[in-house]
């Protein structure tokens, strides 16, 4: 995954979980308040101690950890369990 100076991942921190740098915010908490409806302003006025910059750095972190992302369809693994196919030869 890309390198995000904004995020860092720190085990004593959140249990691990990436937060904004210098704050206890995790990216999965911005990115639920916009997924809720607040927008980039609503953020800033209510969490002055983040910049524009770190919401964009919470977007940027979940792209490149949705990017590196894989699924496979259900009914496709299925398919191979019942034919015998080793996972090895799916992927």
């Amino acid at each position: 995954m890309t390198d995000h100076p904004r995020v860092m991942l720190d085990p004593q921190v959140l249990a691990g979980k990436p937060v904004v740098r210098g704050t206890r915010l995790s990216v999965e908490f911005v990115i639920g308040l916009m997924a809720d409806g607040w927008s980039e302003a609503d953020i800033l006025r209510n969490y002055p101690t983040l910049s524009r910059e770190d919401i964009s750095a919470c977007l940027a972190y979940a792209r490149d950890a949705l990017k590196s992302e894989k699924i496979y369809p259900r009914a496709f693994c299925n398919y191979a369990d019942s034919e015998g196919i080793p996972e090895s030869r799916l992927f």
